[in-house]
């Protein structure tokens, strides 16, 4: 027997000990890296079946419940895997369940998921489409949450806030530091039911949280940043109030679909929460136009005038020193991997782009 047999052996002897404590993806992948050790060659493998919704199923589930989920599993894999890598992981739910019709079968592998592909996706790439297809209740419930959010803004410039000749910037900064200090006080369950992890990203029942977590920040030092930031880049905004939530909830809406999508694949353990994602992304744009028309664009607000290269410079520093770190520590991400794992880093790049396609734009 190989190492998956033996991993699934160990596996099986956890559950029958401690189940109570293998019912998180996080705790079961820790302690099969720690029995997996050395070997290299599996570790990416495991981390990724540790890390599927289907497994827990499969181990803590009997019946037909539990035969759903291994046959589902066994579909995945079929799709991902050599034949040899496959066999060890079928070999470790072999071993983990007591089930013994887990084998590799004769057919190409990706024939199960291939078949199963819309008209018009790439056989070659099954992977890459289950890493979004698994994202897709969050990212369609946060895109239709944002047209509603930006229809209630409409409503509400229209009845209060043109009255009262508010700035739209000044409103969303109010409403995110009304969230916020509610969340200290009376709502405290707000600072841990509404950011997303990078766990329950791909989790449909979890889908809500794509949608709340731009509205709340998990650290209060990273949201008086950022509303600080936000008062200066949108104080002055002469956009409707719709226009603003709309943009806003899209921009942030895509930094979290890549940092989602790049935690995913390379199983890097993240937190998303706040406006990090959008400030980068209008700094960034900021910043780059200056680059690219070589002048100096400034934010004015409360009378000081600011370069956008000091935002740049200041606020980049800060996202370093807390996106950098390791959030947990069995991780074996590099630096560059946990930046791409997080919206601030996908912001600065996106504002980046949108600034060299204005320019483009210009010059045409």
């Amino acid at each position: 027997m190989g190492v998956g047999h033996d991993l699934g052996v160990q596996l099986h002897q956890w559950l029958g000990a401690e189940p109570a404590s293998l019912l998180q993806s996080r705790a079961l992948t820790n302690r099969l890296m720690d029995a997996l050790g050395a070997n290299e060659s599996l570790r990416g493998p495991v981390r990724d079946l540790a890390s599927q919704p289907l497994l827990l199923q499969a181990l803590h589930n009997r019946g037909a419940t539990q035969q759903s989920a291994l046959a589902s599993l066994k579909a995945q894999l079929s799709g991902t895997y050599a034949p040899a890598v496959l066999q060890e992981l079928l070999d470790l739910l072999q071993a983990a369940t007591g089930q013994t019709a887990l084998d590799v079968e004769t057919q190409p592998a990706s024939a199960p998921v291939s078949d199963a592909l819309a008209p018009g996706i790439p056989a070659a790439a099954p992977q890459l489409w289950r890493d979004l297809e698994r994202l897709a209740p969050g990212l369609a419930l946060a895109a239709a949450g944002a047209l509603v959010f930006a229809w209630a803004g409409a409503e509400l410039d229209q009845a209060l806030f043109d009255v009262w000749n508010w700035s739209s910037g000044v409103v969303l900064v109010l409403v995110l530091a009304l969230l916020q200090a509610l969340s200290l006080g009376p709502l405290k369950p707000l600072r841990r039911r509404w950011p997303l992890s990078s766990e329950q990203a791909s989790q449909p029942r979890q889908a809500w949280r794509w949608l709340s977590q731009a509205w709340i920040h998990s650290s209060g030092l990273e949201a008086g940043l950022n509303l600080i930031l936000l008062l200066i880049l949108l104080g002055n905004s002469p956009l409707q109030l719709s226009d603003v939530i709309l943009r806003y909830c899209l921009t942030a809406l895509a930094c979290l679909l890549l940092a989602a999508f790049c935690a995913g694949r390379w199983q890097v353990t993240r937190l998303w929460s706040g406006a990090s994602g959008a400030i980068s992304a209008l700094i960034g744009l900021a910043a780059g136009l200056s680059l690219l028309q070589w002048r100096v664009l400034n934010f004015e607000s409360a009378g000081l005038t600011i370069p956008a290269w000091v935002l740049l410079l200041v606020y980049g520093a800060l996202q370093l020193g807390w996106q950098l770190p390791r959030q947990h520590s069995a991780e074996s991400s590099t630096a560059a991997q946990r930046l791409l794992c997080s919206t601030w880093g996908w912001g600065l790049l996106l504002g980046l782009l949108w600034a060299v396609v204005s320019r483009i734009r210009e010059l045409l």
